[in-house]
C-alpha cells in the first residue's frame, strides 16, 4: 500500500496512540488525515501540534464509533482506516455492557462502514489481552486465547469479526495485538492510568511506590513511538490480512520495572509489597511476553527504544509539561 496522496481516517485519532498515529502519518506525503474522535478519552492536546499541519483536520460532526451514519460519512473518499477507538481494560471490568457496545458493536460498525465505503485497508488496535496469561514465552500469534477479562473478550471478538470481513467481503484488514504501551501523552493521573505512570506519581511525590505480590511477574514493555510506526508499517505492508504482536520480546518483571524507574529518578525509595487481593487474582497475568519475529518477517516492524530510553523520554516530557510538580 502506498501512503502518497492517500486520504486517511484514524478513528480514535485523538487519544494516547491515537496521536502518535496521527503525527507518524503526517512525516508520509498523505494528502489528509482526519481525526475522528469522540474525545471520551482522546485530548485536544495529543493532536495539537498536528493540526499545525493543513493535512490534519478534525471530523466535526461527531467522533462516536455508536453512531453509525456518522461514522459512515466520515469515511466517504477516504482511503485507508485506523481503527483505535476502545474502552480500556479496567472501564470495561466496570461497565460490560458500554464495553460491549463500543468495543463490539462500535467495531461492527466500523467493519460495516470500510466496506461499504470500498475502504482499501484498516488497521486494527487489537491487544495482547486475548492471550491472558502465557502458557510459553515468547508468545508467539498462534499461543491460545486464554483472556478471563472483559476487554480481552472484546478484543477477541474484534478479531474474529476483522477475520469474517475479510473472509466474507475481501476488507484487507490487519489486527495488531499491542503489549503493555507507555509513553508521553498517556493519562498520568486518571483511575485507569498505568503501571508506569502510577509508579512515577508515587516517586514524585516522594513516597513509596507499591507493588502487588513478590514483584516477579513480567510483561513486555513497549514505547508509544514504536507503536505508531507499527501501524504504519502494517499499513504500507503487502499483507492482507493478519495478526501481529506489537511488542519488544523483553522481559521485564515488576520489580526490575520500578528499580529502573527509581534509578532513572535517583531515588532511594524503598518499594512496599502487598499481598494481592481476591479480586486482583481473579483475571491475574504473572507473565506476558510477544514475540516479534511474524511482524518484522511480515509487516517489517521492528522496536527502536529500550525500556531505559523510553522511561527517561517519558521522565523528560513529565517535567517539562509540570506533570511533576516537584521544585
Amino acid at each position: 500500500m502506498k501512503l502518497e496522496q492517500s486520504n486517511i481516517l484514524v478513528i480514535g485519532g485523538a487519544g494516547f496512540i491515537g496521536g502518535y498515529v496521527v503525527k507518524e502519518l503526517l512525516k508520509h506525503p498523505v494528502a489528509s488525515v482526519i481525526v475522528y474522535d469522540n474525545f471520551a478519552r482522546g485530548k485536544a492536546e495529543n493532536i495539537t501540534l498536528a493540526l499545525k499541519d493543513p493535512r490534519c483536520k478534525v471530523y466535526e460532526n461527531g467522533g462516536d464509533i455508536r453512531d453509525l451514519d456518522i461514522l459512515d460519512a466520515a469515511m466517504k473518499g477516504m482511503d485507508y482506516v485506523f481503527h483505535l477507538s476502545a474502552m480500556w481494560l479496567l472501564h470495561c471490568k466496570d461497565f460490560p455492557r458500554t464495553a460491549f457496545e463500543v468495543n463490539i458493536a462500535g467495531t461492527f460498525n466500523v467493519l460495516e462502514a470500510c466496506v461499504k465505503n470500498k475502504i482499501k485497508k484498516l488497521v486494527y488496535s487489537s491487544s495482547a489481552s486475548v492471550y491472558g496469561d502465557a502458557v510459553e514465552v515468547p508468545m508467539l500469534e498462534t499461543h491460545p486465547f486464554n483472556n478471563k477479562n472483559f476487554y480481552g473478550a472484546s478484543k477477541i471478538a474484534g478479531e474474529a469479526m476483522c477475520t469474517a470481513f475479510n473472509d466474507r467481503y475481501n476488507l484487507p484488514v490487519i489486527g495488531l495485538r499491542y503489549m503493555n504501551v507507555y509513553g508521553p501523552g498517556q493519562d498520568q493521573t486518571a483511575a485507569y492510568t498505568g503501571v508506569v505512570p502510577i509508579m512515577l506519581n508515587k516517586i514524585e511525590a516522594n513516597e513509596a511506590p507499591t507493588i502487588n505480590g513478590d514483584g516477579s511477574q513480567a510483561y513486555d514493555f513497549i514505547y508509544v513511538e514504536d507503536v505508531a510506526k507499527a501501524n504504519v508499517a502494517a499499513l504500507t505492508s503487502d499483507v492482507a490480512h493478519g495478526f501481529y504482536n506489537v511488542g519488544t520480546e523483553v522481559q521485564t518483571s515488576i520489580k526490575k520495572l520500578c528499580d529502573t524507574i527509581l534509578y532513572l529518578k535517583s531515588s532511594d525509595l524503598v518499594v512496599n509489597y502487598k499481598p494481592y487481593s481476591v479480586d486482583d487474582t481473579r483475571a491475574l497475568v504473572q507473565n506476558r511476553i510477544g514475540s516479534g519475529k511474524k511482524a518484522t518477517d511480515e509487516i517489517g516492524f521492528t522496536y527502536n527504544y529500550t525500556l531505559e530510553e523510553g522511561l527517561q523520554k517519558l521522565i523528560d516530557w513529565r517535567i517539562e509539561t509540570g506533570v511533576d510538580k516537584r521544585k
